[in-house]
């Protein structure tokens, strides 16, 4: 008995990456691709000429309608289509933006073939796909649908907050020590108390942290 294919769509502003890709997923026999897109813009136009994707495929940097605008507008106007982004962007705030506006998973462009399929496999059943750049717990951290639980008053003082806010920018550590006129030797020792306090090891976990309580807003 043949099984059921998962329909997808593939948005992304390079026409050969598109096609190429639609042509190694269709291959796989497990994938059907009933259109692909340039940008959002053009998303918006051909959505409602084809069959509702279970999956979409989504760049980040497009022209016109990015990434980050596009998932957005899908999931509230499609709440029920899975965004799967997949960027050349390995760096926390690609990753946490496109959680934080709707996306289900993140996948490099140079994953393999079989790893893809396995990805939109996965986020087609449960609604997320879990790898090396994004947790289950970080998902639900950034998407979530009910009243989160109060966490424990997190004390930090002036320069404290303002590093944290920084952190959830696209500045390297180098440049924040500079905005804030202090030593890179500072900003260091803020970084690591700011990990003991917030309980991560890393970057993305200090903008996560950030997030749930309430400290910024993205």
């Amino acid at each position: 008995m043949e099984t059921e294919k998962i329909i997808i769509a593939i948005v992304d502003d390079h026409t050969l990456f598109r096609q190429g890709l639609a042509h190694l997923l269709t291959e796989s026999g497990e994938v059907e691709v009933v259109f692909d897109a340039g940008n959002g813009i053009d998303l918006m136009k051909k959505i409602a000429l084809h069959p509702l994707p279970e999956v979409i495929l989504m760049d980040i940097n497009m022209p016109e309608m990015d990434g980050y605008q596009t998932t957005k507008w899908v999931k509230e106007n499609y709440p029920e289509i899975k965004v799967l982004a997949l960027s050349m962007f390995d760096e926390d705030q690609p990753i946490i933006k496109m959680l934080k506006n709707g996306a289900g998973g993140y996948m490099l462009k140079e994953s393999k073939a079989v790893e893809l399929v396995n990805a939109i496999r996965q986020i087609a059943r449960s609604n997320f796909f879990i790898n090396e750049l994004v947790s289950e717990k970080l998902i639900r951290n950034i998407q979530r649908d009910t009243q989160p639980q109060k966490s424990p008053a997190i004390s930090l003082n002036t320069n404290e907050l303002k590093f944290l806010e920084l952190c959830c920018s696209d500045l390297t550590y180098k440049q924040i020590a500079d905005l804030m006129h202090l030593s890179s030797h500072t900003i260091d020792n803020y970084r690591e108390s700011l990990f003991q306090k917030f309980e991560t090891k890393s970057r993305t976990g200090l903008v996560i942290a950030a997030l749930k309580n309430e400290l910024i807003k993205l």
